[in-house]
C-alpha cells in the first residue's frame, strides 16, 4: 500500500513547467510557511490537479523532501523549478496568495514540497478527478492505493508514464519494472533521484542548518558541499554531502581541508606554507565534525576515502 497526494495548483505554474523539458525536479511551494508537509513518505506520488473548472490530474512527481525555507533560498536552490521566470515573480505570487502587498524587505518563509522526475501530461491525456473529490478542497487530498479511487489513479498514472509517446526507455521511466509490471504490479515506493536543488535543501536540513565543522547557523553563508563532485562521478545523495560554511567549502573543494572516514576534520600544511596563515582553521584540526541525527545520512565512507586520496593535499 502506498499513498498518493493530489494537490491543487494553478494553470500558469503547470504550463510554465510543462514547457521546460530541462526540468528534472520541482518545488511545489505553498505561500504559508507554518507547517511542514507530512502527508507522504519519500518515494510516494505527489500529483497536480488544476484549479476549477479544469478538474483534471495533469502531472506529478516522486515526493522526495518537505521543508520550510525563506523564499530567497528556495529560489537560489531551485530557480525556475519553482515554476516562475524570476525571483520577483515568485515573490509577487506569494504576496498575492497571502493577500498582502509585496514587502521587498521580507524574506517570506514558504512551505516546500520537493519532487523528482516530474511528468506533465498533454491535455488529451489529462485524468479526470474521481467522484470522491469534494469541490470544497482547496489544497489537496490524500488517497491510498487500498482504496478503489486511489488504486485507479495509481494505475492511470502508471499507464500514462509507461506510454511510448513519452519516448522513454525502461531505465528512464520513473516507475521501475517492465510495462506489464508497471501497469499491473503492486504499488510500491520509488527511490527518487535527487536533483541539484533538492540535494542542497536536503543536506541543509540533514545537518539541522548548522555547519558540520564550525556549527555556524547563519543560513546565507552555508552551502551543501559534494564530497565527491558530481562532475567527477559523485552523486546528488545526502551521504555524498556535508553542510559547510562557504569558506570551509572552498577550502574543501580545493583540497586544503578534508574529513577522514572516522569523521575528523583535517587541515593541510599547505595553508601555512602557501599563505603564511591559517591559524583559525588549524584550530579545528582533529575535531570530530557534526553529523546528521540519522546515521544513514552520514557522510559515506567511500566518498570520504575518495576525497582523502584524490583531493586532499596533506
Amino acid at each position: 500500500m502506498v499513498n498518493l497526494f493530489v494537490a491543487v495548483t494553478d494553470y500558469d505554474w503547470f504550463r510554465f513547467l510543462q514547457s521546460r523539458p530541462d526540468i528534472d525536479e520541482v518545488n511545489f511551494w505553498q505561500p504559508g510557511g507554518r507547517a511542514k508537509f507530512a502527508a507522504l513518505q519519500t518515494g510516494e506520488l505527489f500529483l497536480f490537479k488544476l484549479n476549477n473548472p479544469r478538474n483534471f490530474i495533469v502531472g506529478g512527481g516522486i515526493f522526495a523532501h518537505a521543508t520550510l525555507l525563506p523564499v530567497s533560498l528556495a529560489w537560489e536552490s531551485l530557480e525556475h523549478c519553482n515554476g516562475a521566470t524570476s525571483f520577483e515573480e515568485v515573490r509577487t505570487r506569494i504576496a498575492k496568495y497571502r493577500r498582502q502587498s509585496d514587502d521587498h524587505m521580507e524574506d517570506y518563509q514558504i512551505g516546500c514540497r520537493l519532487l523528482e522526475q516530474p511528468f506533465f501530461f498533454d491535455e488529451s491525456n489529462w485524468i479526470p478527478i474521481p467522484a470522491s473529490w469534494s469541490p470544497n478542497i482547496v489544497t489537496g487530498k490524500t488517497y491510498s492505493t487500498e482504496e478503489v479511487d486511489g488504486m485507479r489513479i495509481w494505475q492511470q498514472i502508471q499507464e500514462q508514464i509507461a506510454a511510448p509517446r513519452f519516448g522513454l526507455d525502461e531505465e528512464q521511466v520513473p516507475f521501475v519494472g517492465e510495462f506489464d509490471q508497471v501497469r499491473y504490479g503492486e504499488p510500491s515506493l520509488v527511490r527518487p533521484r535527487l536533483g541539484q536543488g533538492t540535494f542542497r535543501v536536503a543536506v541543509i536540513d540533514a545537518y539541522d542548518r548548522k555547519c558540520a565543522v564550525t556549527s555556524e547557523k547563519i543560513l546565507p553563508v552555508l552551502e551543501a558541499a559534494h564530497i565527491r563532485p558530481y562532475s567527477e562521478g559523485g552523486a546528488h545523495e545526502i551521504s555524498n554531502g556535508m553542510l559547510l560554511r562557504s569558506d570551509i567549502h572552498t577550502l574543501f573543494d580545493r583540497g586544503y581541508v578534508t574529513v577522514t572516514p572516522d569523521h575528523r576534520f583535517e587541515v593541510s600544511k599547505r595553508i601555512r606554507e602557501e599563505f603564511e596563515n591559517g591559524k583559525y582553521y588549524y584550530g579545528f584540526h582533529g575535531q570530530e565534525i557534526r553529523t546528521p541525527k540519522k546515521p544513514d545520512l552520514n557522510p559515506g565512507r567511500n566518498f570520504l576515502e575518495w576525497h582523502n586520496q584524490e583531493k586532499f593535499m596533506g
